[in-house]
C-alpha cells in the first residue's frame, strides 16, 4: 500500500488522495522531489548508511520525509537491534529498511502495490539481506486473515485523507499483533494532533514537521521486551 501523507505543495487545498483503498484505488497526485529525490532514498544510519536506493515512480508514492526518519529511529535507537519489526504501509519501504540497516532481526513489508513491493524485494536482494519478507496484501486484509506474530515495532503511515489509524491501532491491539511494549510509529497530518490511542497504551514521543505529524507510542507502560527475548525465556 503505497503512501500518500504529505501535501503537494504544487496544490493549495486538501490531501492528496490514496492510489489504494480496500475497495477501489482512488487517483493520486504526483509525488513531490524531496529529500532524496524522486524515485529514490537515503539509508540515514546503521550498515547501510549513505545507500541510496530506488523505488518506482507511482503516482503518490512519498517515503517519509529523512529528517523525519532520523528522528524517529533516534527515539528507537537502543531498542531496534534484535527486534521484529512490521512495515504495514511500506511504499519505498523507507522505515523498514532503515530498521535493517540498524539490526533489527526480521521486518515484514506489507504493501498492496505489486510494483512496489516488487521493488522492495529487489533491493533486499541487491542489500544481500534475508532479514526482509514482502507480503503483497492490502493491510486490512493482512491483519484480519494473515496468522498474527508479535512484533516489537510496528510503523504505521497510511494514507492521511482515509483516517484509518484508529481502526488500525485496534486491529493491532486486538489481534495479537503486538509483543509486549511494543513500540508503534504513527504518522498522520500535523492539524490533527496527538493521536487517539486504544486502551493500555502510552504515547511516548510526539513531533511535527511541516504537515506531518509523527508519533511513537508503547503498547503498555514499561520497557520494551523484544521476541528474540520473549523466545529465550520461554525455552
Amino acid at each position: 500500500m503505497t503512501r500518500n501523507n504529505r501535501k503537494d505543495p504544487r496544490r493549495s487545498g486538501g490531501f492528496a488522495r490514496a492510489t489504494k483503498h480496500p475497495v477501489e484505488p482512488p487517483k493520486r497526485a504526483a509525488g513531490r522531489s524531496g529529500d532524496a529525490g524522486r524515485g529514490e532514498i537515503r539509508i540515514i544510519g546503521g550498515d547501510w548508511r549513505g545507500r541510496k536506493l530506488h523505488f518506482p515512480n507511482l503516482p503518490g508514492l512519498r517515503p517519509t520525509p529523512d529528517r523525519v526518519r532520523e528522528t524517529l529511529f533516534n527515539w528507537l535507537q537502543f531498542e531496534i537491534a534484535g527486534t521484529r519489526c512490521m512495515d504495514l504501509f511500506a511504499g519505498s519501504g523507507a522505515l523498514g529498511l532503515e530498521a535493517l540497516s540498524r539490526g533489527a532481526a526480521e521486518v515484514v513489508f506489507v504493501e498492496r502495490d505489486a510494483e512496489a513491493g516488487a521493488a522492495i524485494r529487489e533491493t533486499l536482494s541487491k542489500l544481500g539481506s534475508q532479514r526482509g519478507t514482502v507480503e503483497t496484501r492490502e493491510a486490512f486484509d493482512f491483519l484480519a486473515h494473515a496468522a498474527p506474530r508479535p512484533f516489537d515495532v510496528v510503523f504505521l503511515d497510511p494514507p492521511y485523507d482515509q483516517r484509518w489509524l484508529p481502526r488500525l491501532c485496534a486491529a493491532l491491539a486486538e489481534g495479537g499483533w503486538l509483543a509486549p511494549g511494543a513500540r508503534i510509529y504513527l504518522e498522520d497530518a500535523a492539524e490533527r494532533g496527538a493521536p487517539d490511542l486504544p486502551a493500555g497504551w502510552s504515547l511516548l514521543r510526539s513531533r511535527r514537521a511541516g504537515d506531518v505529524g509523527y508519533h511513537l507510542a508503547a503498547s503498555q507502560a514499561g520497557p520494551a521486551q523484544t521476541s528474540k527475548q520473549q523466545e529465550q525465556g520461554s525455552a
